[in-house]
C-alpha cells in the first residue's frame, strides 16, 4: 500500500478513533477505592442518624426541626450537613454507578468543601453562643461524619486524577497514528 493510502486510510478512522478516546476519558476506574469511597458514603449515611450535638441527629439538622433549634444549631452545620448529603451522600453514590469524570469531579469538589465545613462546624460546637451561651459539643455523628467526608475527599482525588491503563493505551495509539499519518504526509510532500 503507498505511503498516501495509509494516509487516507487513517483519517478515515481518525473521528472514530478520537470519539472512543473522548468516551474512555469521561469515564474513571476507582477500582478498590470504589470499596472505601462506599463505605465513606456508608459512613455519612450512618451519621445522619447519630447526635450530631445534644440530641440533634443529623437529619435534625438538615430540616432545622425543633431538635436542632433547641440545641442552638448554627449555620455552618446545617451548610456542613447539606454538602453531605449532596455530595458525600449523592453525588458519590451517582459518580459510582455511572462511572462519569465529571460526576466524581463534582463529588470531590463538593466533598472538598463540605470537608472545611465540617472543621468548622467542630470548632463552632465548641466556641461560646451569644451572651456567653454555652450549648452541647459535637456531638459523634457530626466528629464521623467530618472524618468520613475527609477520607472521601481524600479518595475521590485519587480517582479522578488517576489514569488508567486504557487511557493511557489510547493516547499512546493516538500519538503512534498522529505520528504515523505525519510521516506518511511528508514522505508524500517530499516525494519520498
Amino acid at each position: 500500500m503507498k505511503p498516501a493510502e495509509n494516509s487516507q486510510d487513517f483519517e478515515q478512522f481518525r473521528d472514530d478513533l478520537e470519539a472512543v478516546e473522548r468516551k474512555i476519558a469521561g469515564e474513571i476506574d476507582p477500582g478498590v477505592r470504589a470499596m472505601v469511597v462506599a463505605g465513606a458514603v456508608f459512613v455519612l449515611l450512618l451519621s445522619m442518624v447519630l447526635p450530631h450535638a445534644g440530641h440533634a441527629r443529623g437529619f435534625d439538622v438538615i430540616m432545622y426541626d425543633a431538635a436542632a433549634k433547641a440545641e442552638h444549631i448554627g449555620l455552618p452545620s446545617r451548610v456542613f450537613e447539606w454538602f453531605v448529603l449532596v455530595f458525600g451522600i449523592g453525588f458519590s453514590l451517582l459518580a459510582l454507578m455511572t462511572r462519569r469524570w465529571a460526576l466524581a469531579w463534582i463529588a470531590v469538589a463538593g466533598s472538598a468543601v463540605g470537608s472545611v465545613f465540617g472543621v468548622f462546624s467542630i470548632w463552632h460546637r465548641n466556641t461560646p453562643g451569644l451572651n456567653n451561651y454555652h450549648g452541647a459539643g459535637p456531638g459523634f455523628g457530626l466528629i464521623l461524619s467530618a472524618i468520613a467526608i475527609v477520607v472521601l475527599t481524600f479518595h475521590w482525588v485519587r480517582v479522578v486524577w488517576g489514569r488508567t491503563s486504557v487511557h493511557l493505551a489510547a493516547e499512546e495509539q493516538r500519538r503512534l497514528a498522529a505520528a504515523a499519518a505525519e510521516e506518511a504526509s511528508r514522505r508524500r510532500l517530499f516525494g519520498e
